[in-house]
């Protein structure tokens, strides 16, 4: 039975009956939340649960009429019509993907829309002096006046942060916070959402890091189609029955690993360096040496900017004026590939780590992304068979259990999971022999995340190679049969499974550069 009523002021927020639907199609069905003053909150589910709409009820994205239930703030029933009133009740949201601007300093954008007015002037020495404040509280050692876009991810993030805490924030809403960061710009965010904690600021916590909810969150919902499946304090959860509640059914497994037979040697990386535009002393790839057997998941791991994604970027063709050195494919001698089109035909897939901006056309169906890359293989008489195109489309969205209305369906108001399953069946359409996929479940759900494991073991059954890059160590250490460590450029180390290896200690040493 869901209170009415505020026991003696425990709770800051609690939202009531919260019921909302897109054309008849309900989000959230008598969704109740209820977030206790001073506790750090995660909120789960996978994409599609409902999580983003609750949150943009909260926050007055979603005003008051389009939805039913009730807002109750401090034991005050509240109405939002937009951000701006939710903002000066003290709940301010920090999206996935950061609302900053890029050439404008850290203070102009920490008080972008709510600066300090004194006579009618912005009154920049006080925004001067309480910005200095502010990034001491978020622990960021910069200059008020850099420019934000000299800035990495994870500076980035703390000046959203700082942002938030000058308009007096009671309510922090996390949303994806860790989804772009490093692993250790991640640990230090987590700290400092602890810190936040203890002065007093409440925060509510998405991610689908599920690690990382066990580790900082003090009470835990789960949202499941659009409904609160349960909220309990994370003393008294696991984080197999948190996937369970999520998923709405046991995973035996989060990293599921098929029995698979490995070949012989089939793909080689030999001498490959990539020159730094920006500073010509220090190469982005030097001397990268690696070797990819037939059926075999070979994992890259290494800190942002190790080099990882320029070393499959490389192999694809799309950095051939900066790259020198060689591929040996089944034994034979290559030049590096000159453009994507040239290492498609020799069997080289490549799946981005950006698949919105660089994997898809989000305005476009799904039948024309899955068919963009293989148009070739469609055509009679110079003229794409339309009929064929749409069969290679049906089986595909049924080979990867794309959920959709149809292939007609717009790509870009599909769920992040989906969208990575349309980005895969795309690549897999061309029939590629070796596939390189970098952070091939960044911002997608535990159960999508297991169905994208179970692709890539079922492409390894096809005897496809794989090479999978990827930030999360948890991840990597789970699928790989090898591991192939870089630091600034190159190889640091080699781990194998089958030895015994891999550990998340030595990735972690080899990473920093240790031996």
């Amino acid at each position: 039975m869901v209170r009415d009523k505020l026991p003696n002021g425990e709770y800051i927020l609690e939202m009531q009956h919260i019921t909302k639907d897109f054309s008849g199609v309900k989000a959230l069905e008598d969704v109740t939340f209820r977030v206790k003053r001073g506790e750090v909150h995660a909120l789960v589910g996978e994409n599609g649960a409902g999580k983003s709409t609750l949150m943009k009820i909260m926050s007055g994205v979603y005003p008051k009429g389009t939805y039913t239930g009730k807002i109750i703030l401090d034991g005050e029933e509240k109405q939002f019509s937009n951000i701006k009133n939710s903002e000066k009740s003290g709940i301010v949201i920090i999206y996935q993907e950061l609302g900053l601007i890029h050439s404008m300093t850290i203070c102009e954008n920490v008080f972008l829309g709510n600066e300090i007015i004194n006579n009618g002037y912005i009154d920049w020495n006080a925004q001067f002096i309480r910005c200095r404040e502010l990034l001491k509280q978020v622990k960021l050692e910069e200059e008020i006046q850099t420019v934000v876009g000299n800035l990495g991810t994870g500076k980035q993030q703390l000046i959203e942060i700082a942002k938030a805490l000058s308009k007096d924030v009671k309510i922090l809403i996390l949303d994806e916070p860790t989804a772009s960061l490093t692993e250790e710009d991640s640990k230090n965010l987590l700290k400092l959402i602890g810190s936040l904690k203890e002065e007093g600021i409440t925060c509510i916590f998405i991610s689908h890091k599920l690690s990382e909810v066990m580790s900082i969150a003090d009470t835990i919902t789960v949202l499941r189609d659009g409904k609160t499946v349960i909220s309990k304090q994370k003393s008294e959860m696991t984080q197999a029955a948190m996937v369970s509640y999520m998923v709405g059914r046991e995973l035996v497994e989060l990293y599921p690993r098929q029995e698979h037979t490995i070949g012989e040697v089939y793909f080689e990386v030999e001498g490959l360096s990539v020159d730094n535009p920006e500073n010509p002393n220090k190469k982005l790839l030097d001397n990268v040496n690696i070797k990819v057997r037939k059926g075999e998941i070979v994992g890259i791991a290494g800190l942002m900017g190790a080099g990882r994604t320029e070393m499959a970027l490389a192999v694809y063709g799309a950095l051939s004026a900066k790259a020198k050195g060689n591929l040996i494919i089944e034994g034979t001698k290559f030049k590096l590939m000159s453009n994507p089109s040239q290492a498609i035909k020799h069997g080289i897939g490549y799946v981005t780590e950006d698949r919105k901006e660089n994997g898809l056309v989000l305005s476009n169906d799904i039948k024309t992304n899955l068919t963009i890359s293989s148009l070739d293989k469609m055509l009679k008489n110079g003229i794409i068979n339309s009929n064929l195109e749409n069969k290679k489309a049906k089986e595909s969205i049924e080979q990867f259990n794309v959920k959709a209305s149809s292939m007609f369906q717009t790509v870009g108001n599909l769920s992040g999971g989906n969208q990575q399953k349309v980005v895969l069946g795309k690549t897999i359409m061309a029939e590629p022999k070796i596939l390189f996929l970098d952070e091939p479940t960044r911002g997608i759900d535990v159960g999508s995340k297991y169905e994208i494991y179970q692709l890539i073991n079922k492409l390894l059954m096809q005897g496809i190679s794989i090479v999978v890059i990827s930030s999360e160590l948890p991840e990597v250490i789970g699928i790989s049969d090898r591991i192939y460590v870089m630091c600034e450029g190159r190889i640091a180390g080699e781990l194998d499974f089958s030895k015994d290896e891999i550990t998340q200690e030595k990735l972690l040493k080899l990473m920093a550069g240790g031996e």
